[in-house]
């Protein structure tokens, strides 16, 4: 990709050059706080999804006294967010967009910029968490959408994402997690067979 600096304006090659600036921005802010910001920043970019898979089990655990219907969404909003995950692999191997830590030259990151060949668009961490947030929401759980938004926001404060990959993760993953009812719908009857006894009863909450 090409790079050219000019009147203060920074321009690479197809990146939206609003998006190139706020990359700088934002990530030299998140360069230059304290260490011990940067270092929660950088351990909070990862765990962030670890809150989203407690968030699964919560309600998982919760729908085990409920309908079906409850439980196929419960169920259903992990899988998709599998989906969405390697929805978003598949256009990162396509687009194949370098990391913006490497592109613009000398930039301080919070975390060390990933290997070449790790490409940046969509961003990977916010597609995981749009796909969540809406996949909870439907399991009528809409606290997602907090640790959806830190999560995309952290991948540009930390360095490793321009701000449209992340917005574009989001919305990806949003969009494939919109599949989530439709799919509960056709696992409904699944689970109805499942929780008539064994291990489908204990592990579905069978009656």
């Amino acid at each position: 990709m090409a790079r050219s600096f000019a009147a203060e304006r920074v321009s690479v090659e197809d990146v939206p050059d609003v998006s190139a600036e706020w990359y700088l921005d934002l990530a030299g802010v998140g360069a230059g706080w304290p260490a011990v910001v940067r270092v929660g920043a950088a351990i909070a970019t990862e765990a962030v999804i670890g809150v989203f898979a407690v968030l699964f089990l919560v309600v998982w655990w919760r729908a085990r006294g409920r309908d079906a219907g409850v439980m196929a969404r419960a169920l259903v909003g992990p899988v998709v967010t599998v989906v969405a995950y390697l929805v978003s692999e598949a256009v990162k191997g396509v687009w194949r967009e370098e990391r913006p830590c490497r592109v613009l030259g000398e930039v301080v990151t919070v975390v060390a910029c990933p290997e070449v060949g790790d490409w940046s668009f969509p961003s990977n961490h916010a597609t995981i968490a749009g796909a969540a947030a809406v996949g909870l929401a439907w399991s009528g759980w809409r606290v997602g959408f907090v640790p959806a938004a830190v999560a995309a926001a952290s991948r540009v404060f930390v360095g490793v994402h321009y701000p449209h990959d992340v917005v574009a993760g989001l919305a990806l993953g949003a969009g494939i997690g919109l599949l989530v009812p439709v799919v509960a719908r056709l696992v409904t009857p699944v689970v109805v067979r499942l929780r008539a006894g064994g291990a489908g009863a204990v592990l579905l909450g069978g009656r």
